[in-house]
């Protein structure tokens, strides 16, 4: 059942001439992630290639793509965890970064602290030799019209302003070892107040890795996820025994029943069994196991092939 890599690309809804891209990135990154696993890489190694992917990726709400905040601006969050010893680095509201997983890995292994934001990350990224990149660079077209319609179009579409929102990306896996890691990314919630962190970057929320359990990427309403910690609450429930898909669709149930709120979550134990569950109306994901790659984007949807098969 070793290795195992599962992708997501965000909760939410995905304009018809963009599912073609969104669906092919996925795969992309689950295919770049699983390489690593393949050439005996770690499951961190993996998780961190796969969500960089995607981060490089403007179809996605992380990196290159993320949404705007209230002023024009990107501000983005990421987080990453190893399983084995509980070591989790995070950054929030980060700016001028291509790849926050990336620093986020970087504030995991070379500090003691488990979360930097906004200036003081800025400043670590510096001391680190992480390439500061203009803002200009990360902002798409695709980003501003959204931005613009939310803002000054008096008849804008709430469906099309929004669509961006929940398009955070994300990755779980496990080695050949049995060491479990994960890895979320996103650029937040379009036209937030500056300064807002979301659920991605919070440990337990945007997702969190056990080695003894398993591992949650979660992707949604950003405030709602934060209220009922849900990936951690996944995990409580696979302590007391549940599949990782009964644990993901009882607490995806709680979380709309009791603070209103949609997502998805990619969820894999300790033994590589893998779930992924989601209440939005679509959400993209790929995955990648005994040389057989998994992929959907509606709810039900599973196709596969073999991963070296042709696009």
């Amino acid at each position: 059942m070793l290795p195992v890599l599962v992708v997501h690309g965000g909760a939410g809804f995905i304009p018809k001439e963009r599912v073609q891209m969104s669906c092919a990135g996925v795969q992309a990154a689950v295919r770049g992630g699983y390489s690593k696993l393949q050439g005996q890489g770690s499951a961190m190694d993996a998780v961190v290639e796969a969500v960089t992917l995607l981060e490089n990726d403007h179809h996605y709400n992380a990196g290159l793509g993320s949404v705007l905040n209230a002023k024009g601006e990107v501000e983005m969050d990421a987080i990453v965890m190893d399983g084995r010893y509980l070591a989790s680095g995070a950054v929030s509201a980060v700016r001028k970064v291509a790849n926050p997983v990336q620093l986020a890995r970087l504030v995991m292994d070379k500090t003691s602290h488990l979360c930097l934001t906004g200036e003081g990350a800025s400043q670590f990224a510096r001391s680190m030799g992480v390439p500061e990149v203009p803002e200009e660079s990360l902002i798409t077209e695709y980003a501003r019209m959204c931005w613009k319609k939310k803002n000054l179009a008096a008849d804008a579409n709430p469906v099309e302003c929004q669509m961006g929102k929940m398009g955070t990306v994300g990755a779980v896996a496990v080695d050949a070892e049995g060491n479990i890691a994960c890895a979320t990314s996103t650029g937040g919630l379009l036209n937030k107040m500056e300064g807002r962190v979301g659920d991605t970057a919070c440990i337990g929320c945007g997702g969190y890795a056990d080695n003894r359990v398993g591992a949650v990427s979660s992707t949604g309403e950003g405030e709602a996820i934060m209220k009922v910690t849900l990936a951690r609450l996944i995990l409580f429930h696979m302590e007391q025994g549940c599949s990782a898909e009964a644990a993901a669709d009882e607490a995806l149930a709680y979380m709309k029943d009791r603070v209103g709120g949609l997502g998805g979550v990619l969820v894999v134990d300790h033994q590589g069994e893998w779930s992924v569950r989601f209440s939005s109306l679509q959400m993209a994901w790929a995955a990648a196991q005994q040389q057989t790659l998994h992929y959907g984007l509606n709810t039900g949807e599973h196709f596969t092939q073999n991963i070296d098969d042709p696009y």
